[in-house]
């Protein structure tokens, strides 16, 4: 891999003596492959026996297939080791208020949303129409319940969420330095140009996420570049723009260090930020701080009420209810019932008026409302505790491998007839039901698919 000449002249003056194994590690190939575990889910033994990643919990070196059942079933998230710095740095507390504005494809609102465990609020926004639907799938698949799903630009968000949030992540778009061995078509489009461009393109996004963090709340900001200008000197552009924010100690271990005051205006808190360098760790390279406001900042929160579809009608209700008891027990998830059109939705409490933002999901999908009756939405079963469901039906591997490519099952004993959790080795992998000795299939078409020989453990 040939880097860009401009890139080893900067990276030569900038690291001196450190420069050669920097560049160095660059060339290699990329074998920093992780992933995280679910802390919801019941995470197989061969899954948390692998080496762990050590400034990230739940993360562990290693590779996941993605047609296999713990990926199916969000038991896992492939994840880049360094990646998970970041969420690791901003662990939200159980039941805080959390944005992440630049979230897709969802790695971090994922990880996020493992330290949130069902509490609090998940806002998790991306611009790209594009990129908002892997993020949605990503959520979904996680087994999110707790999310708010926005398709904006932080410029539309700032006013709907004033001083909200206790936690704001931004991870910006960069010009994706950190990346190059494991993308090396990032380097195509890169150029000092373009690390300009990114850095101005920085700046906006964090004149609106600053306005959306609360007092004594914390914003943290990473980018996957080794650039100072993205870097540091955003940082310390930042503390000088808005002095109510403060760089605060970001815990560092496993080969990571302090970032570097002198790429920068030489002020000592910027020590406070990490630097993941490739040559220093078994991972990409990453940039990430982490800023606290003030609490005696003024704020000025937000008022209203979201006013997300509609209520529900009575029949409605019944329907919901007869499935919610018959089917979830205690289980059922808690939030404001809403309906958009036929969908039923669980809503999170206390949104603010949401007239202005773009709303891609509002809340966890619960299922349809058809004729006489309901069907339970996919992104309900994995969202589902199968130790709390009422009912539930095991199924074995060869049945899963049916069942995600769409086929009905066939019993030998069946239960009643009815809805029920199908789980394999424990795990949620869909709504079935039950009508004499068959379990009609109601995986999602669009997610449909074969599992070969090799995709198996």
């Amino acid at each position: 891999m040939k880097l860009p000449d401009d890139f080893i002249t900067k990276y030569q003056r900038l690291l001196g003596a450190e420069a050669p194994a920097f560049l160095a590690a660059l060339t290699e190939p990329a074998n920093t492959a992780g992933y995280r575990v679910n802390p919801e889910r019941q995470v197989p033994a061969k899954l948390t026996s692998a080496p762990t990643v050590p400034y990230a919990p739940w993360g562990y070196f290693g590779t996941v297939k993605g047609r296999s059942l713990v990926h199916q079933s969000g038991t896992v998230y492939s994840q880049e080791p360094s990646a998970m710095f970041v969420g690791a740095t901003a662990a939200p507390a159980r039941g805080e208020r959390v944005l992440d504005l630049c979230a897709a494809p969802g790695g971090k609102t994922t990880h996020l949303a493992s330290y949130l465990q069902g509490t609090g609020l998940l806002v998790t926004n991306e611009i790209n129409r594009k990129r908002v639907r892997v993020l949605a799938e990503n959520v979904e698949r996680f087994g999110v319940a707790n999310a708010l799903i926005l398709n904006d630009s932080p410029d539309t968000l700032s006013p709907v969420f004033p001083d909200f949030f206790d936690k704001v992540l931004v991870d910006a778009p960069c010009s994706g330095e950190g990346m190059f061995r494991k993308d090396p078509g990032a380097m195509d489009y890169w150029s000092l140009d373009y690390v300009d461009e990114c850095a101005a393109r920085q700046r906006e996004i964090l004149t609106e996420a600053v306005k959306m963090v609360k007092p004594g709340g914390q914003l943290i900001y990473s980018t996957c570049t080794f650039a100072p200008e993205e870097d540091e000197q955003m940082m310390a552009w930042l503390v000088k723009t808005f002095p109510d924010f403060q760089l605060v100690p970001v815990e560092k271990t496993g080969g990571v260090i302090d970032a570097k005051p002198e790429w920068a205006d030489g002020n000592p808190d910027l020590k406070n930020a990490a630097r993941l360098f490739p040559n220093r760790l078994q991972g990409e390279g990453h940039f990430v701080a982490k800023l606290q406001r003030a609490t005696t900042a003024e704020g000025v929160q937000p008022h209203g009420q979201a006013h997300l579809g509609t209520a529900l009608t009575g029949e409605q209700r019944r329907l919901w209810a007869d499935f919610s008891r018959t089917v979830l027990g205690d289980a059922a998830p808690t939030g404001d019932l809403v309906t958009i059109k036929d969908q039923l939705f669980a809503v999170p409490a206390n949104l603010p008026a949401l007239k202005h933002a773009h709303v891609f999901r509002p809340g966890l999908h619960l299922g349809t409302f058809k004729k006489n009756r309901f069907e339970p939405a996919y992104a309900l079963a994995l969202a589902s505790d199968p130790q709390r469901v009422t009912q539930t039906l095991a199924i074995d591997q060869d049945q899963w491998i049916a069942w995600v490519h769409g086929e009905a099952l066939s019993l030998t004993t069946a239960p009643a007839k009815g809805w029920y959790l199908l789980t394999c080795d424990h795990q949620p992998v869909g709504f079935g039901k039950v009508v004499g000795q068959t379990v009609k299939n109601f995986f999602p078409k669009g997610l449909r698919f074969t599992v070969y020989p090799d995709d198996l453990d």
